[in-house]
């Protein structure tokens, strides 16, 4: 443990006490240990200040005590002067600790940027991947689902022509998660190897065929070729 020392001969106790204690009346802090609390620094801190050791402490110290106290830095610079003189930190000095601190909240503004942005990530995968796992579990709807519609749209006695409303939710939330078909049921269009699978026959690259289930794609991502068999 290190041991206290005795007051520097240029050190005034007494005087610096009773200039703290004038100052903390006036800012109606009833101690040393509430100002201590209110400026969110430690006892030590405070204890050297009443021990007339200024120009030993640190600048962002003094400046949350002098904000305590409701006072400038360079009031309580002053305030502590000898003869009711200010007695500066040296000039060095502050301009090193007011670089460092400097350093200090441009560090800190780049780990929160850097954080905020691996969040933002995070929470982007995250989306991602319950998107892939619920289109992963609705693969079989989603391919059968509009060849039921179709027929429903062609003959609305059918049993199934209640249920379409129903899943008009479902589409919906397809549609937010930027799904959307390859084309409808139906369409005859240039058979694309790359986006159509052939259910029968053969075609080839720009013969007309005719979508027999319909594919999907997210964005520019495939989640299922649309089902086609040649016309004619």
């Amino acid at each position: 443990m290190t041991q206290d020392r005795s007051p520097r001969p240029d050190e005034n106790p007494e005087t610096a006490t009773a200039v703290l204690k004038h100052l903390m009346d006036g800012a109606d802090i009833p101690s040393f240990r509430a100002l201590a609390r209110q400026a969110a620094v430690s006892n030590w801190s405070v204890e050297q200040l009443r021990r007339d050791r200024i120009t030993t402490m640190r600048i962002d110290i003094l400046q949350k005590l002098a904000s305590a106290l409701g006072i400038s830095l360079s009031e309580l610079l002053y305030q502590f002067g000898r003869n009711g003189e200010a007695r500066p930190v040296p000039e060095s000095r502050v301009n090193a600790q007011a670089a460092e601190l400097q350093g200090r909240i441009v560090a800190l503004e780049g780990e929160y940027q850097r954080l905020q942005t691996q969040l933002d990530h995070q929470a982007t995968v995250l989306q991602q991947q319950f998107q892939k796992q619920a289109l992963l579990a609705l693969e079989s709807w989603l391919v059968q689902w509009p060849t039921v519609t179709h027929a429903v749209e062609k003959n609305p006695e059918l049993p199934a022509s209640r249920l379409v409303p129903l899943v008009q939710p479902v589409q919906n939330l397809l549609a937010q998660w930027n799904v959307e078909a390859i084309a409808s049921v139906g369409d005859e269009i240039p058979f694309d190897p790359q986006h159509h699978q052939l259910m029968d026959g053969t075609a080839a690259p720009g013969d007309l065929v005719k979508v027999r289930y319909t594919g999907f794609r997210q964005g520019d991502t495939l989640l299922h070729r649309a089902k086609v068999s040649p016309v004619g």
